[in-house]
């Protein structure tokens, strides 16, 4: 309404600046170049029997006359009568008249109209161009609240200048595989129909944030020739109701029109979750859209043609009905990439940037363990900021290192100056977890440990696996147990219980949730046995998500407590005890950490070599 008003508003300013403007150019055009005097008829005939008027110009009731100096004068007769008859009247001496020349001017149709029709039409025009332009505005926003139900779906463009093929998308071999069948089946559906096969109804792309799922489905529109719609799960609940349903219909409607074609839905969990699990009960807008995509989908109606592409990353709140096959036939999964795809992805981020001849990208991927393609293009780009703020022509070793600890952790805060008490403290917290890290068997390696600020944290150990690993031991939690319960153990030990800092506390956390990980969830506790504690329900109330029931008894509980006490009780002597026997080293690397700030990795080792 408010818009509306505004717009009203600027319509009547803008009409009233163009029927006045229009209105002082006609008036500047009826307005003589120069001043003529304006007389009387009587005077004109005085005029021509004194022999002072050279001649007279007649032009319908007005008459111009020019004397004899060159000076003119303006009269007017009356309407109807002839000016011979006005001389006449006057009885005007003929022989007078012999010396004066007369000139009758015919007014030409178009000034007859810009003088005297125009005048009095050019309100009305107006009034009809602002009735005309109302008009249109009124049926502009019926016609926009009529398609409030219609999908806002983008079709991706054919041949595209930002076309992305299955070329780009590095790794997930297994993925590309699978929906270069659909991408086949689009091409040539008649080897597939030959042999009784039917085309695949929907594919759910499920992975972690960053994966490359979106540009998996990117690729699909860039390989396959047909059409292709995008939307996003958040864009068909609005706050009316009915909205959801209508926009799905009219996009399977659009789809269908234009079949074989791909509908791909990003982020389908914003619709898709699981039904009755909100307050609103059947009536729930979101479960109205989630009903109606699973009607298009597989329904009474034929949907042949139509291939419906979706990605998430919470598939675990899904609704059943729309995982079950006739819906989505095919479930793909999307791991974070191994070393070799890393390599694969760093090269194609790479493909345009000007990298210096010490860049070694394998070693870069050794580097990035965990990270998905998102961290590997953001590493990319860090890197190429950080060589342009430091003027280089070329992308080099060091910015690409000093990237990844960009990603990881955050930028370095070079304004925290830590003073001499503090920069001891972290370097003997630090040095603890290099230490016990490097001297446990099980431990990831060391490739850097520094005490210059990055993030929130005072001080870094950067610790990452020599190879992927999918699975991982007991033997391995432990030691990571005791590494994390490094530094805190070096600053009880080297300063005393009274002197411990709140440096600790994300370690004490991160070490709790991993032995209470041992006991509930991976049944590696020796006392309480191979079984889980707890079961994690998918609710929404009041904001929360994530419900934790309880399927054990108090005293269960009392000693899932003392088991997580007695591993983390465990981890913190086996730290105290190589932190004791080997002292010498951690106050050699306390030394080279306050006077260098960081240790490589190579120079990490060394050091513990000597």
């Amino acid at each position: 309404m408010k818009n509306a008003t505004k717009s009203i508003t600027k319509n009547l300013v803008v009409s009233l600046l163009v029927f006045l403007t229009l209105a002082a150019l006609l008036a500047a055009w009826n307005l003589p170049t120069t001043k003529i005097k304006s007389v009387t008829i009587s005077e004109i005939v005085n005029q021509i029997n004194a022999g002072q008027l050279k001649s007279v110009e007649i032009s319908g009731d007005k008459l111009t006359a020019e004397l004899q100096d060159g000076s003119k004068e303006t009269s007017s007769k009356e309407p109807g009568q002839s000016f011979t008859e006005v001389l006449a009247n006057y009885q005007t001496d003929p022989a007078k008249m012999q010396g004066v020349t007369i000139t009758v001017k015919e007014e030409s149709g178009w000034s007859t109209f810009l003088g005297t029709v125009l005048p009095f039409l050019l309100p009305f025009l107006l009034v009809a161009v602002f009735f005309w332009i109302m008009m249109r505005q009124v049926q502009g926003a019926n016609s926009r609240a009529m398609a409030f139900g219609a999908s806002g779906a983008r079709e991706y463009p054919k041949n595209g200048k930002d076309r992305i093929t299955f070329k780009d998308v590095a790794g997930v071999k297994e993925a590309k595989e699978e929906l270069m069948e659909v991408v086949e089946f689009l091409k040539s559906p008649k080897k597939f129909i030959q042999l009784g096969a039917k085309i695949p109804k929907g594919v759910l792309l499920m992975g972690s944030p960053g994966t490359g799922k979106t540009l998996l489905a990117r690729a699909v529109a860039g390989e396959a020739n047909v059409p292709f719609f995008h939307i996003s799960g958040s864009e068909f609940v609005e706050m009316f109701v009915g909205v959801g349903a209508s926009r799905v219909r009219d996009l399977f409607t659009r789809a269908k029109k234009q079949a074989p074609c791909i509908i791909f839905i990003d982020e389908i969990d914003a619709v898709g979750r699981q039904r009755g699990a909100g307050l609103g009960g059947s009536h729930d807008e979101r479960e109205q859209t989630l009903n109606q995509i699973l009607v298009e989908m597989d329904g009474f109606d034929p949907n042949a043609g139509v291939i419906v592409l979706a990605a998430t990353n919470r598939p675990d709140v899904l609704d059943p009905a729309l995982l079950r096959p006739g819906r989505f036939d095919r479930r793909i999964v999307l791991d974070p990439p191994d070393i070799g795809d890393r390599e694969a992805i760093l090269n194609i981020h790479a493909k345009n940037k000007p990298l210096a001849k010490d860049v070694n990208i394998r070693r870069i991927a050794e580097r990035t363990p965990g990270f998905s393609g998102a961290d590997l293009a953001n590493l990319i780009n860090e890197g190429a900021i950080l060589a342009a703020r430091r003027n280089k022509k070329e992308i080099g070793m060091d910015e690409l290192i000093e990237s990844i600890e960009k990603v990881l952790l955050g930028p370095e805060r070079k304004s925290h100056i830590l003073n001499e008490q503090e920069r001891k403290v972290t370097a003997y917290h630090e040095a603890g977890h290099a230490l016990i890290a490097h001297l446990l068997p099980n431990a990831d390696d060391v490739h850097k440990v520094s005490i210059i600020s990055r993030g929130m944290a005072a001080g870094y150990t950067l610790k990452l696996p020599s190879e992927d690993k999918h699975m991982h031991s007991k033997a391995e939690f432990l030691d990571d147990l005791a590494v994390s319960l490094g530094g805190y153990v070096a600053e009880s030990e080297i300063f005393g219980a009274a002197q411990l800092t709140t440096g600790a506390s994300s370690d004490l956390r991160q070490a709790t949730q991993l032995a209470r990980r041992l006991v509930t969830d991976y049944g590696m506790s020796d006392k309480l046995g191979p079984r889980t504690y707890g079961e994690k329900e998918e609710m929404i109330f009041l904001g929360k998500e994530m419900h934790h029931g309880r399927d054990y008894s108090e005293k269960v509980a009392e000693e899932i407590d003392v088991e997580i006490s007695r591993l983390l009780g465990d981890a913190k002597e086996v730290a105290r005890r190589l932190i004791d026997t080997n002292r010498p080293k951690l106050d050699k690397i306390v030394a080279v950490l306050l006077e260098k700030e960081t240790i490589e990795k190579e120079a990490f080792e060394a050091l513990m070599k000597e």
